[in-house]
């Protein structure tokens, strides 16, 4: 059980989906940390998966990795973003994960021979593990994120949860309903009536919203706050304005304007240190909008077909890094995706790559676009145009150099090939029983895992030369940073890329394990590549050492 004055505040969205309630809680968060509270936010997903690691990027969206290896929905990187810290396993939950526990508990007789339903015992669940959020986060508030719309049936036990936690302690529990104010086009005016139908639906679940955060094209006016005052029983100065922003990290100071982190605090009880500290904050917001020099950066990935806004979705992580990272700089960023089938289907289309600062190639699943992505990286490589490949990224990379340098006709991973007589990446011999089973979900390497650096590369001097890594030890550098992959650089075939020039720059700790191999810069300015996702661990405040050595190298391509 949670301390007897945590606070919670639960985000439930109204109207449609895609409203905003997770930049809503992570602003949240954010305001609140910069009063001085400690904060742990919560995302809670109705869908009966029991993580996101089996899901379809190109339809829910990327799959974020924390360090304990828990896969979840992208909301947890906003908010690890948002609050620079990173989130604790307790902090996202599923109904599947949920239903999976009370069943467990139901076989194993904890129930005592009770006939176990929904109500109480599903609901029983899910506050029990609202209240261990809180207890292992140590914080003064959870911000818990309710996944879905108000009136969806999939999310109504989580709701009822919060319902009852509010009965139980009033004073304690506050409820924030992010919705959205349409403006029709044809119509010109600002509607307020479809909130007003989903303020109504939350009353019917004995719920009233505290705030409410109107999401639009345009500012909330005067007018509009007190027409849904009065129908909504919410006082106009808790009705907070939410309007279209350049950027998702003006969020928090647009809240601010409407005085929101007061009106949280005064209805919470919570007497904290006056004035917000969103200082640093706002410096970084101020980059955002006042770089220079345009630099173009060109994704090669694989999720092309269901349109752009879902690709962005599925690579948001890598976006916000190499974004974090360009502010930093100094410099504007222009990002292309580049289908990687374009290439398979024409070898000569692979010559726009020429045209760019720096080439990405991301993970990835599967054999879709994978020689397309080998022609891509082959034409970097030789043209000296700076490379950065993530987890596929790095596999590939090694395939491109195994075949066209290393003398290793037909090299492949056995992802694609399982004959290929080069199989100079392969997968985890503990992983072969699990996939033979059809056992995919959580099957994976996983979370955070150590690396050591050698000393004198282009990885060592990256993370060096970062004030967000420290050395650990007087003679090495050693990391930790986050995996989500199944196949491995084949150890048999080590030795005979080194030979060939190939240099692996991280390797876990007893060298198994290829973590980073690279080029040397007498052979290319920037070619790069990880095992693991940096792009987990980028954050506004600390952009990722190698994504800041990559656009680095970018930049000064783009100056010759």
């Amino acid at each position: 059980m949670s301390q007897k004055n945590h606070k919670y505040i639960f985000v439930v969205g109204g109207v449609m989906s895609g409203v905003g309630k997770g930049i809503a809680t992570a602003s949240i968060g954010k305001l609140l940390s910069a009063r001085g509270l400690s904060v742990n936010l919560v995302k809670v997903d109705p869908y009966l998966n029991v993580d996101a690691g089996t899901m379809n990027p190109a339809e829910h969206g990327e799959v974020f990795v924390l360090d304990s290896g828990l896969e979840c929905d992208q909301d947890m990187g906003n908010y690890e973003r948002f609050l620079n810290r990173d989130a604790g396993a307790e902090d996202y939950m599923t109904s599947g994960m949920v239903y999976r526990s009370v069943i467990e508990r139901e076989r194993g007789l904890w129930y005592g021979g009770k006939c176990v339903e929904a109500i109480p015992h599903v609901r029983d669940e899910i506050v029990a593990r609202f209240h261990k959020a809180a207890d292992a986060s140590r914080s003064d508030v959870s911000v818990v994120e309710i996944g879905g719309t108000i009136g969806d049936f999939q999310n109504a036990l989580f709701i009822d949860a919060a319902r009852v936690m509010h009965l139980e302690n009033p004073s304690n529990v506050l409820f924030v309903m992010v919705s959205y104010l349409p403006v029709p086009g044809v119509i010109g005016e600002m509607k307020t009536r479809p909130t007003q139908h989903a303020v109504r639906a939350l009353n019917s679940y004995g719920i009233q919203p505290n705030i409410i955060i109107a999401r639009s094209t345009h500012s909330l006016d005067k007018k509009r706050k007190e027409k849904l005052a009065v129908s909504c029983s919410v006082a106009p100065d808790s009705i907070i304005s939410a309007p279209d922003v350049k950027s998702i990290y003006d969020v928090p100071a647009n809240f601010e304007r409407d005085h929101l982190s007061d009106i949280l605090l005064k209805t919470l009880g919570k007497r904290v240190r006056n004035g917000s500290d969103l200082n640093e904050w706002k410096r970084f917001s101020e980059k955002a909008h006042n770089g220079q020099d345009g630099m173009k950066i060109g994704i090669v990935g694989k999720y092309f077909d269901t349109g752009d806004f879902v690709l962005s979705d599925s690579y948001i992580s890598v976006i916000e890094a190499l974004k974090f990272s360009a502010y930093n700089a100094g410099v504007k960023l222009t990002i292309d995706w580049l289908n990687a089938k374009g290439y398979e289907r024409d070898s000569k289309k692979v010559k726009e790559l020429v045209k760019y600062d720096g080439v990405l190639v991301p993970g990835g699943f599967g054999e879709t676009g994978v020689e397309g992505k080998i022609r891509a990286i082959q034409f970097v490589r030789e043209n000296k145009i700076p490379y950065l490949g993530l987890c596929y990224g790095l596999q590939l990379a090694i395939v491109e150099y195994a075949r066209n340098v290393a003398g290793l006709s037909g090299a492949h991973t056995t992802e694609i090939d399982e004959k290929t007589p080069h199989p100079v990446i392969a997968i985890l011999p503990e992983q072969v029983e699990k996939i033979m089973r059809r056992e995919y979900g959580g099957t994976m390497r996983l979370g955070a895992y150590p690396c050591v650096l050698k000393e004198g590369t282009i990885a060592y001097n990256a993370y060096s030369n970062s004030e967000s890594y420290k050395l650990t030890a007087k003679t090495y550098k050693l990391i930790h940073e986050r995996h989500r992959h199944r196949f491995e650089v084949n150890p048999d075939y080590v030795e005979k890329l080194e030979q060939a020039g190939f240099v692996f720059s991280g390797q876990s700790p007893d060298r198994r394990l290829m973590e980073i191999g690279e080029l040397s810069k007498s052979k290319h300015p920037f070619f790069l590549g990880t095992q693991f996702h940096p792009e987990f661990r980028a954050r506004p405040l600390s952009p990722h050492p190698l994504f800041t050595a990559f656009i680095k190298a970018a930049v000064s391509k783009k100056k010759k």
